[in-house]
């Protein structure tokens, strides 16, 4: 019954922190923390736990694909020299970091080194839910630092675990091959994978069909990489931002819509759950913690979180100034931010499932049948690093006000360029199209009496004062009116026994699409 009692419980924390953060200024990230922990009193969920392997196998290849696959390319490519410092050098600078600092406190080498890899990457799902608000530039270069420093952290976690059990060895040439296999093979297996889901969506014509293949194209192209032993998580991230490319060539409007539908719900309850899951296994951690103090945990866990921050604040304040040295070019100066600015992406480099799944895999015993040194004093620091790196997010409104952010409307200007691009471009075909259709010229006149109201209110631009948008305004109203009476007398129709429910959810559907097609027809959010 616990895993029933889970659900219940996960379901019941998610609809109570998006309530209280409706209400009160909090990331429903934190509440769901909170609430994790509050369930870990409760004696009868004591028994539950957060397996490492559902975490890399089920929750991060479908969590990390939609990351992948709302992420913009383009951003990514212009922000690639960032990225590629921040998701490797930083990853390197915090690891080797919060390792001197855990062996100057006690802990052996290896183990140290283990702490330091689990802490060391930022998390892509606590990045994607607690910093969205943030202009584009900057969310898209967090997000695209949190999808790819997995696989360096991991390697780096590899070789401190295989080292520290006995069963591997640390050399130059080990090391190079690892990194080489890691990103090469995870990239080479996400980008095959992707090219045998874009053939295969490309031939089905079924929205259900096409689904299915989505879904099983992340867990395929991690199984892939780590078969090879490379980057799972690399493999996905690749993957994703292929398909992101190919998929609108291929993918129909049906399915397109199933497909938004379920991944956004789907993933908003995985990351929801892994939030509450970081909470409870939090809680377990001090409870089972046998080879330290209280008190020394404690500090531990605010003397690796002080060195996490501390380092990520480092390098984003030292690292613009080495590359400025060395690229002077006009494009990159244009590209420059300022201190202030950068303070948002230190505040913002939350921790989260990965660090969590790295620290419960870490091995029970060494080679030698002997415990591993610090291991509950490991998962306990990285649960702790995880909550306070949240809790960050506190402050990131106040960092945010204190950076004055220019305001970001380059999304809705170039919403309105494609808006109006798609529209003039439909209208100039509109003569020669309806002759290879063979329209009617009453139907032509219909639809371009139609295409020129959507041009003259994209011409206005939103402008509240004009007259062409409060016309729309007042026939969008009225038309919105009109199919609540539709669903009233539907279900009118249905209680006094005179259609099916059968005929109910069809016309129901059809008022649907109607309603959000209305509700969408503004020219600019």
């Amino acid at each position: 019954m616990l895993g029933l009692e889970m659900v219940v419980l996960l379901g019941v924390g998610l609809l109570l922190s998006g309530l209280l953060a409706r209400r009160f200024p909090v990331a429903p990230a934190l509440l769901l923390v909170l609430f994790g922990v509050l369930a870990g009193f409760v004696p009868a969920l004591r028994a539950a736990q957060l397996p490492p392997e559902v975490v890399l196998l089920v929750f991060l290849p479908a969590l990390l694909y939609w990351e992948s696959l709302t992420t913009s390319l383009r951003e990514i490519r212009s922000n690639l020299r960032a990225v590629i410092l921040a998701s490797t050098g930083l990853v390197v600078a915090t690891a080797g970091a919060v390792a001197v600092t855990a062996h100057a406190l006690g802990l052996p080498w290896g183990p140290a080194w283990v702490l330091g890899a689990a802490v060391a990457p930022t998390d892509a799902t606590a990045v994607g839910v607690l910093a969205r608000a943030l202009p584009r530039r900057t969310v898209t270069v967090l997000r695209a630092e949190s999808l790819v420093n997995d696989g360096t952290a991991l390697v780096i976690y590899g070789l401190a675990v295989g080292v520290t059990v006995g069963t591997d060895h640390l050399t130059v040439l080990h090391v190079s091959w690892l990194l080489v296999l890691s990103y090469g093979g995870g990239a080479l297996a996400g980008g095959l994978v992707g090219l045998l889901s874009w053939q295969l969506r490309s031939r089905l014509d079924d929205p259900i069909l096409e689904n299915i293949a989505v879904l099983v194209t992340p867990f395929g192209a991690f199984l892939l990489a780590e078969s090879v032993h490379a980057s799972g998580v690399l493999a996905v991230v690749v993957c994703g931002l292929l398909m992101s490319q190919l998929a609108p060539r291929v993918t129909g409007a049906a399915a397109r819509q199933q497909t938004t539908a379920f991944w956004s719900l789907s993933t908003t309850v995985l990351s929801s759950a892994l939030f509450v899951l970081v909470g409870l296994e939090a809680q377990n951690a001090v409870r089972n913690l046998t080879s330290a103090s209280a008190g020394r945990a404690v500090a531990y866990v605010f003397a690796v979180t002080g060195v996490v921050i501390g380092v990520r604040v480092a390098w984003l304040h030292t690292t613009p100034y080495v590359v400025r040295a060395l690229d002077r070019r006009p494009a990159q100066r244009l590209r420059r931010i300022g201190a202030r600015q950068r303070n948002v992406n230190a505040v913002a480099g939350f921790r989260g499932a990965v660090s969590l799944a790295a620290a419960l895999a870490v091995p029970q015993h060494l080679d030698d049948g002997t415990p591993f040194p610090g291991r509950d004093l490991i998962v306990v620091v990285t649960s702790g690093v995880i909550v306070l790196t949240l809790l960050q997010a506190l402050l990131l409104p106040g960092v945010v006000g204190f950076a004055r952010l220019p305001e970001d409307g380059s999304v809705a200007e170039e919403r309105h360029l494609a808006e109006v691009a798609t529209t003039d471009a439909a209208y100039e075909s509109l003569e020669q199209l309806a002759a290879e259709l063979g329209s009617d010229e009453r139907v032509v006149e219909r639809v371009r009496r139609e295409m020129d109201k959507r041009r003259k209110l994209l011409a206005a631009d939103g402008a509240v004062d004009d007259p062409i948008v409060q016309h729309h305004d007042q026939y969008t109203e009225l038309r919105l009116a009109l199919i609540a009476r539709k669903r009233v007398t539907l279900l009118e129709l249905r209680d006094e026994q005179h259609i099916d429910d059968i005929v109910l959810r069809q016309v129901q559907a059809v008022l649907d699409v109607e309603e959000v097609r209305l509700t969408r027809s503004a020219p600019v959010e």
